[in-house]
């Protein structure tokens, strides 16, 4: 299909719209002090992951306890005043510098619609931080079933089919190999992979995949996909 062919994209937020990767390496850093500047990205990763899988409730509320788990794992200030600290970045996480520009090009083009694993309350914050771009929006205490739960992309398929839309006319646009990508093509979704963490080692802060999944288009920003589409339509 051409990318003027789809009539719905469907955005993963955090690590595809929001720089979730900075946000979380900034307020480590600025909470653990020398201690944490001391650290590699890598090092910040690891337990912050340990700490999201053992707490994957909402994030407006647990993400003061998984910073308490990174901390204790790497000697840094575990005290509440930190936790709390960490706990209130989440919600300031910035744009990607392409984002707002890119999101305001494809909504001349697309009904754009979120999905991401952030509840409610912190993606009020997200969207704000982009503009405000999407017509609709499904957050994880919404679907109850965040991703890579298929639940969750179905819970989104009856949603915008009540509006009219079949899942063929939806292309999948996502960082995350692991909550999006490989899912989203499993189930039939054309996908568009925004690798942000190209020529970077590993998977930075999402969960790794033992095998890539190959995606039906590949951009390294979302400008790159916003560009593409309006050479199609030029």
């Amino acid at each position: 299909m051409a990318l003027s062919d789809f009539k719905v994209l469907t955005f993963d937020v955090v690590g595809t719209l929001i720089d979730f990767e900075s946000g979380v390496l900034n307020a480590v850093r600025r909470i653990g002090g020398p201690a944490a500047a001391k650290l590699s990205d890598d090092e910040i990763f690891a337990p912050y992951l340990r700490g999201r899988e053992l707490n994957y409730e909402r994030s407006s509320e647990v993400m003061k306890l998984v910073y308490i788990h990174l901390a204790k794992e790497l000697g840094l200030p575990a005290d509440e005043a930190s936790a709390d600290s960490f706990q209130y970045a989440i919600l300031q996480h910035p744009a990607f510098p392409d984002s707002v520009q890119a999101l305001a090009r494809l909504r001349k083009h697309y009904r754009l619609v979120a999905m991401t694993n952030a509840d409610r309350s912190t993606f009020t914050f997200y969207s704000h931080t982009l503009g405000n771009p999407f017509h609709d929006s499904v957050t994880a205490d919404e679907a109850v079933h965040p991703k890579p739960d298929p639940l969750f992309f179905a819970f989104n398929r009856g949603r915008q089919s009540a509006f009219g839309y079949k899942q063929e006319e939806i292309l999948h646009v996502a960082q995350s190999q692991y909550h999006d990508i490989g899912v989203a093509k499993s189930l039939g979704y054309k996908t568009c992979w925004i690798e942000r963490r190209q020529g970077q080692k590993g998977f930075g802060g999402t969960p790794a995949v033992p095998e890539l999944t190959r995606p039906d288009y590949h951009f390294p920003t979302l400008a790159a996909l916003a560009d593409a589409v309006e050479a199609e339509k030029a």
